[in-house]
C-alpha cells in the first residue's frame, strides 16, 4: 500500500463508487473527482469528493499536485450505447477528448500508474462471440470507438514515458454492493439487470427485449454478466500489479460464460416471485448478437478470483438495492 492517495475519476458513478469503497476498505486514501452529471454525491462514502470535470486541466493539475497523486483510476465516461449512436460527438468529446486532457495532466505531473475503465464494446462482433485480448478490435458503435481511441492514447503515452497502465475491458456489469451500502442509481439506465429489477419493483412499467431473432439458442442477445464487486476487485489487483513493477497490459474482466436476455429475465421473475411485463422490440443499433469474455489472462497474471459468479446472487443484490428505501 502506498501512502499517497489515489485519484478516482467518475468515483461517484456506479462502478467507480464500488471501486472507491473497496480501495478505502483496503486502507487506501481516495480522492474522487466527479462532475455529478450521472453520479451521486451520496455514493461517495469514503474519501474526499471534488466536484469537477476531467476535461478541466487546471483543476486536474491542481488536484494531482496538491495531493501528490501517483496513481489514477479513470472511470469518468458516458456509457450508453444507443445514445452514442444517436449523439456520437458527445461520446468523442467526453470520453476521448476528456481522457486526452486527463492524460496530458498526468504526464506533466509524473503520475506513475494509470488504471483505465474500458469496455468489451471495443471488440465489436467477434466471429465466434468470444472476445480474447488479442481479438481484432472493430467497434460497431461510437461508445466502443471512443474507448478504443482512449486505449490507443494511453498505450502511446506509456510507450513514450515512464507511466505504466492497466486497461480493463469490462463485460456486462450488474449487481450492487452485497451489504447494500451503494448500488446503481443511474437515471434511465439501459443495463438489463438494472432495468429488469426496476420493472420488478414497479419503478418501470415494463422491460423490453431488443431483438428476438439473433443467431443464439433462444434468439435473444447473449452477454457475460459480472458482479460489480468482482469488477471492483479486479481494479485492486491491477493496482497491485503496477505497484509491484508489472508491465503495462490489457485484460478482459468477465466470467467467461454467457447468459441470454431471456435467461436473465427468467431469473428476475423467479427471485421476485411474480412475472414481468415483457415487450419484444426490434434490435437496437450497435448491439452484437453475442459477446462473452475469454478471461483466463486476468486470473493467471493478476491472480483475480471472482467471488460472485452466480446469476441468482447478482439479481438478488440488484433487487435488494431497488427495494431499499431512499431518503
Amino acid at each position: 500500500m502506498s501512502n499517497k492517495p489515489i485519484l478516482v475519476t467518475g468515483g461517484a458513478g456506479y462502478i467507480g463508487s464500488h471501486t472507491a469503497l473497496m480501495l478505502a476498505e483496503a486502507g487506501e486514501r481516495v480522492i474522487v473527482l466527479d462532475n455529478l452529471s450521472t453520479g451521486f454525491a451520496d455514493a461517495v462514502t469514503q474519501g474526499e469528493l471534488i466536484i469537477g470535470d476531467v476535461a478541466d486541466k487546471a483543476l486536474v493539475s491542481r488536484i494531482l499536485h496538491e495531493h501528490d497523486i501517483d496513481t489514477v483510476m479513470h472511470f469518468a465516461a458516458h456509457t450508453i450505447v444507443p445514445e452514442s449512436v444517436a449523439d456520437p460527438l458527445k461520446y468523442y468529446g467526453n470520453n476521448t477528448c476528456g481522457t486526452r486532457n486527463l492524460l496530458e495532466c498526468c504526464a506533466r505531473a509524473g503520475v506513475k500508474h494509470f488504471v483505465f475503465s474500458s469496455t468489451a464494446a471495443v471488440y465489436g462482433i467477434p466471429h465466434d462471440g468470444i472476445a480474447r485480448e488479442d481479438s481484432p478490435t472493430a467497434p460497431i458503435n461510437p461508445y466502443g470507438t471512443s474507448k478504443l481511441m482512449s486505449e490507443w492514447m494511453l498505450r502511446d503515452l506509456s510507450a513514450a514515458g515512464e507511466m505504466r497502465h492497466v486497461i480493463l475491458r469490462y463485460f456486462n456489469v450488474a449487481g450492487s454492493d452485497p451489504q447494500g451500502r451503494i448500488g446503481q442509481s443511474t437515471a434511465k439506465a439501459t443495463l438489463l439487470v438494472k432495468v429488469a429489477c426496476e420493472a420488478a419493483v414497479g419503478k418501470r412499467a415494463h422491460v423490453s427485449i431488443f431483438g428476438t431473432d439473433y443467431p443464439t439458442p433462444d434468439g435473444t442477445g447473449v452477454r457475460d454478466y459480472i458482479h460489480v464487486s468482482d469488477l471492483a476487485a479486479a481494479h485492486l489487483k491491477a493496482l497491485e500489479h503496477l505497484r509491484a513493477g508489472g508491465e503495462s497490459d490489457t485484460f478482459n474482466v468477465g466470467y467467461g460464460h454467457g447468459l441470454s436476455v431471456r435467461e436473465v429475465l427468467d431469473a428476475v421473475e423467479r427471485l421476485n416471485g411474480k412475472p414481468l411485463d415483457i415487450r419484444e422490440e426490434p434490435r437496437r443499433p450497435g448491439d452484437p448478437p453475442s459477446l462473452v469474455a475469454a478471461a483466463d489472462r486476468i486470473r493467471a497474471t493478476l491472480g483475480w478470483t471472482p467471488r460472485h459468479d452466480d446469476l441468482a446472487f447478482i439479481v438478488r443484490t440488484s433487487l435488494e438495492w431497488e427495494r431499499a428505501p431512499r431518503y
